[in-house]
């Protein structure tokens, strides 16, 4: 009798882990396994913002998939997921189809940009390596060219960041931290130099600690960084940005643009026909789609209600983690028709960055955290999860342990 058949779309921080669980939990003769996703490399979404900015090397950040998934457990396929066919239990590639008997949808997000004119075209995002790579090296052909042109061009040596999310706020932390050494290698003046931080909320980190938030502006601040709060972007070319603040419009002259004001779930999810909100699947709480009993989706494209707010779980990398252990276990008991579990978020709190050494954390939703004593949980939570991923190797190799700097 044939294996069914289990595939995983995605490598990202809960298609990952669910491969690795599955890898050590279903034996050879219990069911096949195939991993799909469009680079031979994992990489840690979480530091993407530092990889924009040029505080870490990309290297740093992407994980060989051949490291940590068994090749002879898992079998591999890098190629692009074009369409999902679920009545047919089939998988368009770009390459072929692959069917299905059981499926992991775990395809990540996307950039949202609001139909905001200009932004798609010309703004940066911080979706993946290839473009945090292109940020960095586009912030350093223009801190180049500065002294190689006349009149000097102060739009060239502009950042704007739009949104005052986490990922805006740790790339802002990061880039600040950056700015200095760009200036003493090109010549530039550090004043020159402007970091403008555009949010449409009243403060940045809507939702957050004020006395945390309170922080970390200030020490934003400290460093360079202004900070527009109440303000719509209206408009983005290639060397400007408006936005709205008050009923006034105002220009600010830029090369340098980064969207980090939205993400919504991939759209290959709601292009293939499953019920969504928003975009995602609103899942059950055995994590399988509401019409679909051999679909499980998860990470970003998955929408979980709190009970206790009425609004979704943030899809943060901590909640994909944990659901990848309910997804692998119900995986399992699905194919020995055995009972499924129901996925409980377990939030052990939420740290930001502020650069290599500063930032601010909430613990267990009572503890409080500022400066380095934020920056060590931070890297601890870093290095647990590549412990949990590939084990004391990949710790080693990977891991962050400047903890003090």
């Amino acid at each position: 009798m044939k294996n069914p058949h289990i595939v995983i779309l995605g490598a990202g921080y809960g298609g990952i882990m669910t491969a690795v669980k599955l890898q050590k939990s279903i034996g050879i003769n219990e069911a096949d396994i195939t991993l799909v996703n469009k680079n031979d490399y994992h990489y840690q979404t979480t530091w993407l913002h530092e990889n924009a900015a040029g505080t870490l090397h990309q290297d740093r950040t992407r994980i060989s998939i051949k490291d940590i998934v068994n090749l002879n457990r898992v079998r591999f396929v890098q190629d692009n997921v074009l369409n999902i066919k679920p009545d047919e239990k089939k998988v368009k590639l770009a390459n072929g189809d692959l069917h299905y008997d059981v499926l992991v949808i775990g395809l990540g997000f996307e950039a949202a940009t609001f139909g905001i004119p200009g932004l798609e075209e010309h703004a940066f995002t911080i979706g993946d390596i290839n473009s945090a790579r292109l940020i960095r090296d586009h912030l350093e052909y223009n801190f180049a060219r500065y002294h190689n042109e006349e009149p000097k061009n102060q739009a060239r040596i502009n950042i704007v960041v739009g949104g005052g999310g986490f990922t805006g706020v740790e790339f802002l932390g990061e880039i600040a931290n950056r700015v200095p050494a760009l200036c003493e290698e090109y010549d530039i003046d550090k004043h020159l130099v402007r970091i403008i931080n555009i949010e449409g909320s009243p403060t940045v980190l809507p939702g957050f600690d004020p006395q945390l938030v309170e922080y970390a502006m200030n020490s934003l601040e400290s460093r360079g960084v202004e900070f527009v709060t109440g303000a719509l972007l209206k408009e983005c070319t290639a060397d400007k940005v408006t936005y709205e603040k008050d009923g006034r419009l105002v220009e600010i002259p830029t090369m340098t643009t980064i969207w980090a004001a939205g993400v919504k779930a991939n759209s290959i999810v709601e292009n293939s026909g499953f019920i969504t909100n928003r975009g995602k699947v609103e899942v059950r709480k055995d994590m399988r789609t509401p019409d679909y009993d051999d679909v499980f989706v998860i990470g970003d494209c998955a929408l979980i209600m709190n009970p206790e707010t009425g609004r979704p779980f943030p899809p943060t990398a901590q909640i994909a983690i944990q659901q990848s252990t309910t997804v692998a276990h119900n995986v399992k008991a699905l194919i020995n028709e055995k009972e499924l579990e129901e996925f409980t978020p377990k939030l052990l709190g939420t740290i930001a960055s502020l650069g290599h050494n500063d930032g601010i954390a909430v613990l267990f939703n009572q503890y409080k955290l500022f400066g380095w004593k934020a920056t060590f949980m931070k890297k601890m939570s870093d290095n647990r999860y590549l412990l949990k991923l590939g084990g004391p190797s990949l710790l080693m190799k990977k891991g962050k342990f400047n903890i003090f700097y």
